[in-house]
């Protein structure tokens, strides 16, 4: 009637658990990232990112200031946001402070809140269709051009050496 296997299977099922939810990334008020963001969990930010910012869920601290683009499933935002915003679930705190167009499934503004921009609602599968694609690097993508040092100009003929 007991056996083994089935003793197995029971351990088998257990280990097929769900997957634990790790911590978020976070960016705290004394960091300055000046570049794009990707990530597939959450981020929190307290201090500065100037650049695009990809994420499923993102919480934008009250001393954050993030100036580009933000996609996510979900944002929060504390802090303030210089850029276009596009997530299905937005939430503005009373301390949010928004320059920029959000396009949304669904918006809340809490009393105080700064926005300028406009907004527009987008079903979920107008959302997916208006995702950006992976700003990931392959082999076939060029380099970025060099930045010339102070004492250094690139001239437009003047070809940089890789």
């Amino acid at each position: 009637m007991f056996s083994k296997g089935n003793k197995n299977k029971a351990q088998q099922s257990s280990a097929a658990a769900p997957k634990k939810r790790v911590p978020p990334s976070i960016i705290s008020a004394d960091l300055t990232i000046n570049g794009n963001l990707i990530s597939d969990g959450e981020i929190q930010i307290d201090g500065t990112v100037k650049g695009d910012i990809q994420s499923k869920d993102l919480l934008v601290g009250e001393t954050a200031l993030i100036e580009g683009e933000i996609v996510a499933e979900s944002i929060r935002v504390h802090g303030k946001v210089d850029g276009q915003i596009k997530a299905l679930n937005v939430s503005l705190a009373q301390s949010a402070h928004v320059v920029g167009d959000i396009l949304h499934d669904n918006l809340s503004i809490e009393t105080g809140a700064f926005l300028e921009g406009h907004c527009k609602r987008l079903s979920d599968g107008e959302f997916q269709k208006s995702q950006k694609p992976d700003l990931k690097v392959t082999p076939e993508s060029k380099a970025p051009a060099p930045t010339p040092t102070s004492n250094e100009k690139i001239s437009p003929t003047k070809k940089a050496s890789a």
